[in-house]
């Protein structure tokens, strides 16, 4: 079975701004099923596709399993069967043998950035970087897959 550990928390804008970061690479992603036991995934990068299917998330730990799909295929998902979609700006920074992913959102979740880690136990150590402030692992409104139906910009 594929497994996820996954830690999310909120990053500090103007912290974030002052990190030098590489690159970030924009992603499309829409749902085909958001249901709260699962949801099905399909993500366009600037070159390739995927489809993701998740589980529930027990903790930090979920089941997961990613397909690389064709890129065409992966826009024809997005475009003629996804119930909703969100986009972002994924940035991937390594500090001390770990990768945090932090995604910068747009459009209805303008505002809102998220940094994630994934571990290889629930209980595995890492370092927080500074421009963390706070954990939101398990808060179900910063799921991607609620982002799309209660974005970011009507939490206010």
């Amino acid at each position: 079975m594929g497994v996820e550990i996954e830690r999310k928390f909120l990053v500090n804008h103007e912290k974030w701004e002052e990190v030098k970061k590489p690159a970030g690479e924009f992603y499309r992603q829409g749902y085909l099923l958001t249901n709260p036991k699962k949801t099905i995934r399909v993500r366009q990068t600037s070159e390739k596709g995927f489809l993701t299917i998740k589980g529930i998330s027990f903790g930090a730990t979920r089941a997961e399993y990613e397909y690389e799909i064709p890129f065409a295929e992966a826009k024809e998902l997005l475009d003629q069967f996804a119930v909703a979609e969100l986009s972002k700006i994924r940035y991937k920074i390594s500090i001390d043998n770990h990768v945090w992913e932090v995604d910068v959102f747009s459009g209805k979740n303008e505002g809102l950035i998220v940094a994630e880690i994934e571990l290889k136990s629930e209980d595995e150590k890492f370092g927080i970087p500074d421009w963390i402030d706070g954990e939101v692992t398990g808060e179900e409104k910063y799921y991607n897959s609620k982002l799309v139906t209660k974005p970011y910009k009507d939490w206010h």
